[in-house]
């Protein structure tokens, strides 16, 4: 017996429901962080909250005042955009070559690699760089962060990898390909909207990753994420500019996202229907 269209409706309201929610958590921290990049101290700890105020810019003129912040922006540029380049370069032939051979300890082990908590690294880095004096060097930071860049990558690109019919495999050996003509030659062209994918992730999350920047950085190469840090102390934290830091350094993964939206979305759902 049929449910009617009755079952249908109520289907689709709490679908409906559900979205609400998830919209409703997803957009009021941002939507809360943004407003309160626009008020004074006073109102930004104030309880209950104010939903009405008098914007103000400060915060934004105090963070570019009292702060080099396009030096942290352009730390963080050079860390995220190396730490992926350098990713890609590692992870794509890796997982090419995963998916060429049939193997899989090796995605494992860099799944275990990545699974690990960041403090695993952290304190044998921290003793290994400190001893040959290389602590605050970019070059540090962006061989640290392709712990972050490299497992992702990786295990992004291997469902387009092995959805690669291996019949163009057997057919560009037979033509005389080698391995790598095969990668270069076929694989690649094919896995383009994957590596579009993991290129934007594996930034976001170099982007915004907190402890080994924390840790291994120095004066001249520390990030936004580590810079906004400052702002909150003991006793005292300085809320308004810490969220007006925080609005602008979500802006550049924001901005990219929203500019390669049609390839991410492609790629991302691509690669679901492939795998």
């Amino acid at each position: 017996m049929s449910a009617g269209p009755y079952a249908v409706t109520r289907a689709g309201s709490g679908t409906a429901v559900q979205i609400v929610l998830a919209v409703v958590l997803i957009v009021t921290p941002i939507l809360w962080m943004l407003l309160s990049s626009f008020k004074t101290g006073g109102d930004v700890t104030a309880y209950p909250p104010r939903l009405f105020f008098s914007p103000t810019l400060a915060n934004y003129v105090e963070l570019w005042a009292k702060t080099p912040f396009l030096d942290y922006g352009l730390n963080s540029l050079i860390v995220a955009a190396s730490s992926t380049l350098l990713g890609l370069l590692l992870g794509v032939p890796m997982a090419f070559a995963v998916s060429y051979q049939r193997l899989t300890w090796p995605a494992n082990a860099v799944l275990v690699a990545r699974m690990a908590p960041g403090t695993l690294f952290l304190l044998p880095w921290y003793v290994m760089f400190a001893s040959l004096g290389l602590i605050g060097r970019h070059e540090i930071l962006i061989l640290t962060h392709c712990v972050i860049t490299l497992p992702m990558i990786v295990w992004i690109m291997l469902p387009y990898f092995d959805a690669i019919p291996r019949e163009l495999h057997e057919s560009a050996t037979m033509d005389g390909a080698t391995a790598f003509g095969i990668f270069r030659l076929v694989a690649l062209p094919l896995v383009a909207p994957g590596m579009v994918v993991a290129t934007i992730l594996a930034f976001v999350f170099s982007w915004n990753y907190f402890l080994f920047a924390l840790v291994l950085s120095g004066f001249r190469s520390k990030t936004l994420i580590v810079a906004a840090f400052n702002f909150v102390g003991e006793g005292v934290s300085a809320w308004g500019t810490l969220m007006a830091a925080s609005v602008l350094i979500a802006l550049p993964p924001l901005l990219l996202a929203l500019v390669v939206q049609r390839w991410l979305i492609a790629g991302l759902t691509g690669g679901a229907v492939k795998g």
